[in-house]
């Protein structure tokens, strides 16, 4: 290891980076190489540093490179950035309104939607609902797509068949609205429940699957 004292070291570091007319414009300097000078400043302070410090800029580890096929993940492209990454919420955990006769209406939903009654005591099993797309959005105040001015909200449930459910709510004499339309992100349909507030039925357009192979049986043609 070669010790170099300070007057050593701002001789190096000029002849390293450049003179400023010529080189501190367009010389571009690495975090590493950043590190390295910082840390060197401290230590020739005291009197000496160590040379090796300032060989080449090296190369990150191999544990911190991604996996061929791979993308960093947000946690490690902030870890590399420098930055704490955000936590995020992971889901909806659930939704809670005001109504007029709370008991009632929640077995409304539970007869003619499925939703199950949210339990009296902790150890009791909420609804599940099913993994798929949620839409999260804000409407302008003044929007009528709710119905009535004074209505702040409304729900959007996911059906797996779209058909069937109207016909059962139609058998229950419950008035449904389907939308004919097929829009590219599936088909809907509206109604209320028995204190007027908007609910929305959302049949999602199923992706496509991959064409399979075909299936041979093994045996030469």
């Amino acid at each position: 290891m070669i010790a170099l004292r300070w007057w050593q070291f701002v001789a190096w570091f000029r002849n390293h980076v450049g003179n400023r007319k010529a080189g501190m414009q367009n010389v571009t300097v690495s975090r590493t190489s950043l590190g390295s000078i910082a840390l060197a400043s401290g230590l020739f302070l005291c009197g000496s540093f160590p040379l090796t410090a300032f060989a080449a800029s090296p190369t990150p580890p191999r544990s911190s490179a991604s996996a061929p096929g791979t993308a960093p993940s947000q946690a490690q492209a902030a870890a590399r950035a420098g930055v704490a990454a955000r936590e995020k919420v992971v889901g909806i955990g659930g939704f809670f309104f005001r109504s007029k006769d709370p008991k009632a209406l929640a077995k409304w939903y539970e007869v003619h939607l499925g939703i199950t009654l949210t339990p009296e005591t902790y150890g009791g099993a909420v609804w599940q609902q099913g993994a798929g797309p949620t839409v999260f959005q804000p409407f302008p105040a003044n929007t009528d797509y709710f119905g009535a001015p004074d209505k702040q909200w409304m729900i959007d449930f996911r059906v797996s068949n779209l058909d069937a459910m109207v016909r059962q709510l139609r058998a229950s004499h419950i008035e449904v609205t389907a939308d004919p339309t097929v829009y590219p992100n599936g088909r809907f349909a509206r109604l209320s429940d028995p204190e007027g507030n908007a609910i929305e039925l959302w049949e999602p357009t199923r992706p496509k699957s991959a064409p399979q192979p075909p299936i041979h049986s093994g045996k030469s043609p």
